[in-house]
Formats: structure tokens, C-alpha cells, sequence
């Protein structure tokens, strides 16, 4: 599954998804296409369950853009917009077992709602009102790393304590394009190829790392890097979610069989800003922007499901009633939680009780005691 034999693209290039290496069986025109190595990957998605997966973007959008309102009406403290990247996430996500592990990165909602996050669990730490905002044994996903790249070290940790129990899971990593520059990614692909892990790494390029494009730290495309590792790579189109869910079904199939590691990239696009604390406009180009839209991941499908007769009006109108409600249902969750006593802070820092902690905790109590009504 390795890719060789990729163009020559220089700075300019590698800014772009397409090319005769990148897996697509989409194309942004809505046209399904065919690629030898994947077809049978998603030979049982017929237009049953291609509308499935239209309609979780479809609520993931949803649920992104009222996020984003909730921040802007001053509702959450900070939110780091997945526009654009769902394709990415649905493809991947719906790809897991159960049994299966996720280490994400801030951005990977999407997959937190395949992995059955509850809609006010998705933004109780973004709110402030909690550290993390679900067991992660409940569903089997860590809570969002916001260190850069940190998770990946975790996910091949996980993938060797897999090996062993001695079962056939898998975990998986996300991370971003500027990810890759940092050390702990470049650290846990050589424990992975080391110990034949199985453990997918999983890259939303994006195109950005903050504001800086991924041309300044990539002058070849970024699946190049892994094979370098050991790590078997596929460059896909990361707008395709058909495309993303046969590659990511087979790394999973790799992985299971004693095949090891795998370094996806999936080539998508930011399409809003990095959080809801950025200004894309400073540093990007509207006509850039266009340009992908012409891409868009839930466009693509739509068009192909309404030339196959699938998508009628009554068929849209019910999907986007079902977003609005869920959006609705996420809105009056978050907005009723309340602000948690501030010592709670301090619990489960520790496993045990820690004099240090307790200290601190006691410190902590007399300074708030010290503002009128903080004995309350």
C-alpha cells in the first residue's frame, strides 16, 4: 500500500490534494470512479449507506456551526471548527470497531460523534465547566490532546498494549499537517515500525498549521515521510469519504493481521478558522478558498446521490430537519450547565490522595474566601 513514484510537486503543488497518486472514488463532481486497490474496501457501501454517511456530515456540519455560534454569543469560551475536514472524519470514523481505540487531536468531532459522544459532551470542556468531557472507556476515545502531536505516542502505546492482551483491535491517531514537524509524531512512527504496532496514523492536511501553510514544512507530500519510517503510506482525498473509508478499512485490516502501522493522509481543507480565536483572512487568499469549495465533501455526495435518484426534496428536507433538531437539542444542553464549585478543580488529579494536592488545594480555598461571597 505504499505510494511510490509520486509527481515532483515542488512548494506550490503540494498545496493542492489531486494527483495521479491520490486514492479518489468521488470526484468533486459527484462521478464515482474506480481504483483497483480499494473498490472492494467499500463494495457493501451502496446508496443506502452513502446516505447514511451524507447525513452524518450533514449533522456534523450542523453541529460545528452551531458550536461556533455558541462561541460567538459568548456560550463557549473557544471552538476549533472542523468545516470542510467531515469527509475525513465520518469516512474514518464509521470505518471502527467498537473495540477499536481513538487518540485525537481538538478538531475531531466528527469522530467523537461516530464514537457515540453525547452532543453536550462534545462541548462541556470547551464551555470551561469541565476538564474533559467523557469517559473515554465509554466510548473507547481518549479525550482531546491538545498538545501537538502527543496523542500519536499515546495511540502506539495503546497498539502495543494491544499486541499484549493478544486481540485483533486497533487504535487510531489523528493529528493535523503541522503535527508532523513535532517530534513525538516523528517518535511514535519509529516505535510503530519497530514493533509492527497496529496503529493507524491518521492526517488531516488541512493545509494549515495555525496560519502558516503546509508548503513551508512540506516540500513533498507529507505520506512520503512515514515509508521512511517503515511505516507503509496512502495519500487520499480526504474530501471523498467513500475514498477515506476504503483506505482506512484497509490500514484497520492491516493492522489486525499482524501487518502493523499505516500512515494515512487525507488531503482536505480548513475551510473556516483554526479556532474561533483566528482571522483566516490575514493570511489567506479568497480565491483559495473558492477554490475548494468547489471541492466541498458533502457537496460531492449530494450531487451523486441526486443523479442516482436517492436524494429527492422530501429526503433533504427531512435530513436537514433532523441537523436543526440536533443542534437545537445540543444548544439547550450546553447552555444549562451549570458552573462547577471551583475547588473541583483539584479532583482527580491524582489516583490517590496527594499531600501536595491537598495543600494547594487548602491555598487555593483561603485565596477565594478572600472575595466577597467566596466563603459561599
Amino acid at each position: 500500500m505504499t505510494i511510490d513514484n509520486q509527481p515532483d510537486t515542488r512548494l506550490h503543488d503540494v498545496h493542492l490534494p489531486a494527483g495521479a497518486d491520490t486514492v479518489q472514488l468521488l470526484t468533486p463532481e459527484g462521478v464515482r470512479t474506480s481504483d483497483v486497490r480499494f473498490d472492494a474496501w467499500v463494495a457493501d457501501i451502496g446508496p443506502e449507506q452513502l446516505l447514511d454517511l451524507y447525513e452524518d456530515m450533514v449533522v456534523i456540519r450542523r453541529i460545528d456551526a452551531e458550536a461556533t455560534a455558541l462561541q460567538r454569543q459568548g456560550e463557549l469560551g473557544l471552538w476549533p471548527p472542523l468545516l470542510g475536514q467531515e469527509a475525513s472524519q465520518i469516512g474514518s470514523g464509521r470505518a471502527l470497531r467498537h473495540d477499536d481505540f481513538v487518540f485525537s487531536s481538538y478538531r475531531e468531532h466528527g469522530v467523537a460523534y461516530c464514537r457515540g459522544a453525547g452532543l453536550v459532551d462534545l462541548l462541556r470542556v470547551w464551555r470551561g465547566t469541565t476538564q474533559s468531557g467523557w469517559n473515554p472507556y465509554d466510548i473507547n476515545m481518549a479525550t482531546p490532546q491538545v498538545i501537538i502531536g502527543a496523542q500519536t505516542l499515546h495511540a502506539t502505546g495503546y497498539a502495543i498494549g494491544i499486541q499484549a492482551d493478544g486481540t485483533d483491535a486497533a487504535s487510531i491517531a489523528y493529528f493535523g499537517d503541522g503535527a508532523t514537524s513535532e517530534g513525538d509524531v516523528n517518535e511514535a512512527l519509529i516505535f510503530a515500525a519497530t514493533y509492527a504496532a497496529p496503529v493507524i496514523f491518521f492526517c488531516q492536511n488541512n493545509q494549515y498549521a495555525i496560519s502558516e501553510p503546509v508548503a513551508l514544512q512540506a516540500q513533498r507530500p507529507i505520506a512520503e515521510r512515514a515509508p521512511g519510517f517503515g511505516v507503509p503510506s496512502v495519500r487520499v482525498d480526504g474530501n471523498d469519504v467513500l475514498a477515506v473509508m476504503a483506505v482506512t478499512r484497509s490500514a484497520l485490516d492491516r493492522a489486525r493481521t499482524g501487518g502493523g502501522p499505516t500512515f494515512i493522509e487525507a488531503v482536505t481543507y480548513r475551510m473556516g478558522p483554526h479556532t474561533t480565536a483566528d482571522d483566516p483572512t490575514r493570511y489567506r487568499d479568497p480565491a483559495e478558498l473558492d477554490q475548494w469549495r468547489g471541492k466541498d465533501p458533502i457537496a460531492r455526495v449530494e450531487a451523486h446521490l441526486a443523479a442516482a435518484g436517492m436524494l429527492t426534496e422530501d429526503r433533504l428536507a427531512a435530513i436537514q430537519e433532523h441537523a436543526d433538531a440536533v443542534a437545537v437539542e445540543m444548544r439547550r444542553g450546553v447552555v444549562a450547565l451549570q458552573d462547577p464549585d471551583p475547588l473541583t478543580v483539584f479532583d482527580n488529579v491524582y489516583a490517590e490522595p496527594h499531600t501536595g494536592l491537598a495543600r494547594e488545594r487548602d491555598h487555593y480555598s483561603r485565596y477565594l474566601r478572600t472575595f466577597v461571597g467566596g466563603d459561599r
